[in-house]
């Protein structure tokens, strides 16, 4: 189950992602990520279930705004999200992701990442996002 948002232009979709809760097995998470944590058996994310840009507005910052749209969603939502997921649908779309700070899961190479924390920091996502 998630919601779907859209990115609109002249009343045309130029891009849209899926939305919706998701958990994480603590063991998938990376060491230096990990070791900072509480040790629960799953912790609380937001996933990005598809995100994609019409060719037309590709090159433009539209998908690094739906990622900061979702980072916006995920940290006003009423339970706390740690981190954002996605999953990558290939290498290339994987390749996106890595570029705005995402990192694999743990023997996951297509799950990806990134914690509400470093979303902050990472240029381009950092103030589009509003906060809390």
């Amino acid at each position: 189950m998630s919601n779907c948002f859209l990115a609109l232009s002249a009343e045309k979709i130029a891009g849209y992602y899926t939305f919706a809760a998701a958990g994480v097995p603590f063991r998938d998470l990376p060491t230096d990520i990990s070791r900072r944590l509480p040790r629960y058996s799953d912790l609380p994310g937001a996933l990005i279930g598809r995100l994609a840009v019409d060719r037309r507005f590709r090159g433009l910052g539209l998908g690094a705004g739906l990622i900061a749209d979702a980072m916006m969603r995920a940290r006003l939502a009423a339970p706390a999200v740690f981190m954002l997921l996605v999953d990558a649908k290939d290498e290339k779309a994987a390749e996106f992701y890595r570029h705005h700070a995402f990192r694999s899961l743990e023997g996951r190479p297509l799950r990806l990442f990134l914690t509400m924390s470093t979303a902050e920091k990472v240029p381009g996502l950092a103030g589009r996002g509003g906060s809390r």
